[in-house]
């Protein structure tokens, strides 16, 4: 009889695209989600929590770049109805299924915030992660552009919120209907010319007017050396978008006077212009001035959904890269006008407007402002000198939870004290609280102090000088808690 073959142990590993999140990761984004919902709900907005898996069917066409519904997400196929399921892509096209579905139950205009991971199936690279977190608000039901205006001007709020200072970020604020009055102007009618236009003037920030201007021509030749093929314009063809994309001037006036100029005789890019000066007086009724949200053309986001004002938010302060250059941090938030989203489902138009922030690009980005990232401080720890006596430590650290002060009572092996403190310091405990059979018969504990005692062990020379540091103090045993307390500023 053949000898049955070991099965091979599963590789310890996350799938490609995929990582874990530890202890402080978990704890920094949670106290931005929660400072960024309080702003949100500051504005009137209620959260959602929605389905992470939604049909195909629903989650429909609209991921960006990608042409088959089941493409680009991580889809499977029921046994028993043959139905396709997939994981959420982003959380705008789940809130389009949740109004069609409870409309009649909920207000209109419907104000929602929601946040979560979503999952792209794509090529993973540097930063760029199958599965991340999403933090969107939405107002679901109306056409006013204040609707579009407090959108914006919630997002600068957010960003300050959190710990990004005026001046190192800027919301700018541009309008589809404006780019599709300048595509109207240049007559061009085939929709495979006017897709790549779109996808030529989605390079603006990469390669610049001059590249823009070949991409749009006969091609040009990449950083690489290889040629890319143009969109075949003429010069005169090419101009309005040109003249678009460069319209930014040093005030929004001069700006709206440029696009008027870009747009030509078209109806719809005038109706994009007037719903820009719209949200630009809204804005600076609110006391939101160029510093801080700005009309700027070069903005040109959504190519498949977004219907009207389009917004994003780029941090301007520089960092180094991983080979030690300067560049911008770059944007880390983007949304706009979607008012065909929700007639998939209803046949009816529903207007609606919302923006969605980045969650782990803004975090990357406090980091790197030195916001946040310093060593999350662990628990106290309650070590065990007589393992006989685990309710005497059991007790004094739930009299330190019940105080609102983290603790915890080491459970491993007692036998070598010097493996509690060293796993004292791999949790990053501040203190360590010791009491041995003679500190209870006389009514006391030690409180060691880890952090000082490590910053002074740095500075001892010998035996004498470390009897003498006040790195640890005994005190009553009935003053614990408030002793820990104080030492803890809580």
């Amino acid at each position: 009889m053949a000898k049955q073959k070991k099965q091979p142990r599963p590789k310890a590993e996350t799938p490609k695209g995929f990582r874990d999140y530890f202890g402080h990761e978990v704890a920094e984004r949670q106290e931005m989600l929660s400072k960024i919902a309080e702003v949100y709900q500051r504005y009137g907005y209620d959260a959602l929590e929605s389905s992470a898996v939604e049909t195909v069917e629903a989650l429909g066409k609209f991921l960006p770049d990608v042409d088959r519904p089941n493409e680009g997400v991580f889809a499977w196929q029921e046994d028993d109805d043959q139905t396709w399921l997939a994981l959420r892509y982003d959380l705008t096209a789940p809130l389009a299924r949740v109004y069609a579905q409870h409309r009649n139950d909920l207000p209109t205009p419907y104000r929602r915030y929601a946040m979560g991971p979503v999952w792209r199936n794509e090529k993973p690279g540097p930063g760029r992660f199958r599965q991340f977190y999403q933090c969107d608000a939405d107002t679901v039901g109306t056409a006013s552009m204040a609707a579009d205006a407090e959108i914006c001007a919630m997002l600068a709020d957010t960003l300050e919120t959190v710990g990004i200072p005026r001046g190192d970020y800027i919301v700018r604020v541009n309008n589809r209907k404006v780019l599709n009055g300048v595509l109207e102007s240049m007559k061009i009618d085939e929709a495979g010319t006017r897709d790549a236009v779109l996808r030529t003037i989605d390079k603006f920030d990469k390669v610049g007017e001059a590249g823009v201007r070949e991409l749009l021509g006969k091609g040009r030749l990449d950083a690489s050396g290889a040629y890319i093929d143009g969109v075949g314009l003429s010069d005169a063809q090419a101009e309005p978008v040109l003249k678009f994309l460069t319209s930014r001037a040093g005030t929004v006036e001069e700006t709206l006077a440029n696009l008027r100029e870009a747009v030509g005789d078209s109806n719809m890019g005038a109706e994009g212009i007037a719903e820009l000066v719209e949200i630009a007086a809204l804005l600076d009724a609110q006391g939101y001035g160029e510093d801080r949200i700005t009309i700027d053309p070069s903005v040109v986001r959504g190519l498949g959904y977004y219907t009207g004002p389009v917004f994003e938010a780029e941090l301007t302060f520089e960092i180094t890269d991983e080979k030690g250059r300067p560049r911008q941090f770059g944007s880390v938030a983007g949304g706009g006008r979607y008012d065909d989203l929700v007639k998939r489902f209803t046949g009816q138009e529903v207007p609606a407007t919302g923006i969605s922030i980045g969650v782990d690009r803004l975090l990357a980005a406090l980091r790197a402002k030195g916001r946040i990232g310093g060593t999350a401080r662990g628990p106290v720890l309650v070590t065990v000198m007589d393992r006989d006596r685990m309710a005497d430590y059991q007790t004094m650290a739930a009299e330190l939870r019940n105080a609102g002060i983290r603790a915890e009572v080491y459970l491993g092996n007692p036998k070598n004290f010097g493996n509690q403190l060293k796993y004292a310091d791999r949790r990053d405990s501040p203190l360590a609280i010791i009491e041995g059979g003679d500190e209870k018969d006389r009514g006391v504990v030690t409180v060691k102090d880890l952090v000082l005692g490590k910053a002074l062990a740095e500075n001892i020379q010998s035996n004498e000088e470390w009897k003498e540091q006040p790195a640890q103090e005994e005190i009553q045993r009935g003053d614990l808690v408030s002793y820990v307390a104080k030492k803890l500023g809580q």
